[in-house]
C-alpha cells in the first residue's frame, strides 16, 4: 500500500513516515497543503494521512477540494485538535476516520488496515483470492495454505494486487503503488518481482494479460 502522509511537524512526521516503511508500505511525506493537493492529483496513492493544522492551505479545506474533484482516496484525519465540531467537520467534509494525537502508531496501523477493508469491500481481516492470503496485521502470506517469505515489495505488490482481484494494473500502476519517490525503478522492475513471486507459488499465480499488464485471478 502506498500512503500519502500530511503533516508538518518534523519529529510526528518522521515517526509516522518510519513506522509506515517498517509495515512494509510506501510511505511519501509532504508538510503542507499545497504539496498535499498537487501529490494526491497523480493518483498514485491507496491511502491519506492528513493533519488539519497546515501552512498554506489547512487540512479541512485539502480534504474539501479533494472531495469536489470527486477524488475518493481513503482519507484519515490527524490533528491536534480535540474539538468535537473539528471531527465532525472532518467526517462530513468526507474523511474516513480520525486520529487526535497523540496516538498510538500501533491504532493508527489498525485504523489504516480497517479503512483499506471497507474501501474494498471487505469485512475480513485478511485478503485472500483463495490461493494467496496475506493478513496485513502480521504481515504473514500463505499460497494455498504454505507460508510464504515475501520481501517488503514483494508484499506491496501482491497487497495491491489483492484489494481488487481480477482487475489488470498497467507497470505503471504497480510501479507507483510498490515504489516511493526517493527509491530508483529499473525498467523490468515489476517484472523481476513478479517473476520472483511466481517462483515461490505458481506461474498462474500472477497472470500477465499481454499489451495491459497484470492480474492475480479471482477466487
Amino acid at each position: 500500500m502506498r500512503i500519502l502522509l500530511v503533516e508538518d511537524d518534523p519529529q510526528i512526521g518522521a515517526a509516522i513516515a518510519s513506522a509506515l516503511e517498517d509495515a512494509g508500505m510506501a510511505a511519501d511525506w509532504v508538510t503542507d497543503g499545497s504539496a498535499a493537493l498537487a501529490s494526491v492529483d497523480s493518483g498514485a496513492f491507496e491511502l491519506m494521512l492528513l493533519d488539519i493544522g497546515l501552512p498554506k492551505k489547512d487540512g479541512l479545506s485539502v480534504l474539501k477540494q479533494i472531495r469536489q474533484k470527486r477524488n475518493a482516496i481513503p482519507v484519515i484525519m490527524i490533528t491536534a485538535r480535540d474539538a468535537v465540531e473539528d471531527r465532525i467537520a472532518g467526517l462530513d467534509l468526507g474523511a474516513d476516520d480520525y486520529l487526535v494525537k497523540p496516538f498510538l502508531i500501533d491504532e493508527l496501523m489498525a485504523r489504516i488496515r480497517a479503512v483499506a477493508r471497507r474501501r474494498s469491500g471487505s469485512a475480513q481481516p485478511q485478503l485472500s483470492n483463495g490461493d494467496i492470503t496475506i493478513d496485513p496485521a502480521s504481515k504473514a502470506a500463505t499460497y494455498k495454505n504454505d507460508a510464504l517469505e515475501l520481501t517488503g515489495k514483494e508484499y506491496r505488490l501482491v497487497h495491491s494486487l489483492l484489494l481488487a482481484p481480477g482487475r489488470i494494473y498497467s507497470r505503471e500502476e504497480l510501479e507507483e503503488k510498490v515504489y516511493g519517490w526517493d527509491e530508483e525503478v529499473n525498467s523490468n522492475a515489476i517484472e523481476f518481482l513478479i517473476h520472483s513471486l511466481r517462483k515461490k507459488t505458481h506461474k498462474s499465480a500472477i497472470k500477465n494479460v499481454r499489451g495491459l499488464g497484470w492480474m492475480v485471478p479471482k477466487a
